[in-house]
């Protein structure tokens, strides 16, 4: 199953393509380490999303299919990312989320973490969320992408407003800040970057790689 999967993947036209390892499953010997790597270097966007949220519950059942706990292996996910689309960051997240209760998720940020890609990365299991030295992290607000008539805007802007309240509960419930210390960040209406020390103290990641 998971060599079909890896054919899928490895097939597409697009250069920027998923990563997922599973070297035990490509024969040639037993390796060392056994890796199970899924890696997103692009925008979030809903195909990707889709790819990823696939090879995550197909590694999380093969989790449990383990009797022994000890046979369980983490997900890790390394991410580069400029961010993208709210709503595909949320069905992503939402995954994560379900899928930690029964495998743990080791996040890596590499090079880049911004926008939607920050939730991701603060998505991870809790002591297992980690940041290269050298990698930047960029939060800022929700943008809006569309226009029209006066009543499309108005309704525009309460679901961007929504989307934001959204993103703020999540980013509270998975670092070290408050929904308040989110919403003032926010409401800077700039781009905030963060160094991987600084990402660390926020509790946006855990440890420094």
């Amino acid at each position: 199953m998971i060599k079909k999967i890896l054919e899928k993947i490895t097939s597409a036209d697009d250069e920027q393509k998923i990563v997922l390892l599973d070297p035990s499953a490509l024969g040639g010997g037993t390796p060392e380490p056994d890796l199970r790597i899924i890696g997103m270097f692009c925008d979030v966007h809903e195909e990707k999303v889709a790819e990823i949220i696939h090879a995550m519950l197909y590694l999380n059942e093969m989790n449990k299919l383990q009797k022994d706990p000890e046979k369980k292996k983490p997900i890790e996910f390394y991410l580069s990312t400029y961010g993208g689309s709210a709503d595909d960051m949320f069905a992503l997240y939402d995954i994560m989320r379900t899928i930690r209760q029964t495998s743990e998720i080791h996040t890596l940020g590499l090079g880049k973490v911004m926008s939607a890609g920050v939730l991701l990365l603060a998505g991870g299991t809790k002591g297992k969320r980690r940041i290269a030295k050298n990698c930047r992290v960029m939060i800022h607000s929700v943008a809006a992408g569309n226009a029209g008539a006066l009543h499309d805007l108005t309704n525009e802007l309460e679901a961007i407003q929504d989307l934001q309240d959204m993103y703020t509960c999540c980013l509270a419930a998975e670092t070290n800040m408050t929904e308040g210390d989110i919403k003032e960040m926010l409401n800077r209406n700039v781009n905030v970057y963060l160094s991987a020390t600084e990402a660390v103290q926020l509790g946006i990641a855990d440890i420094i790689v």
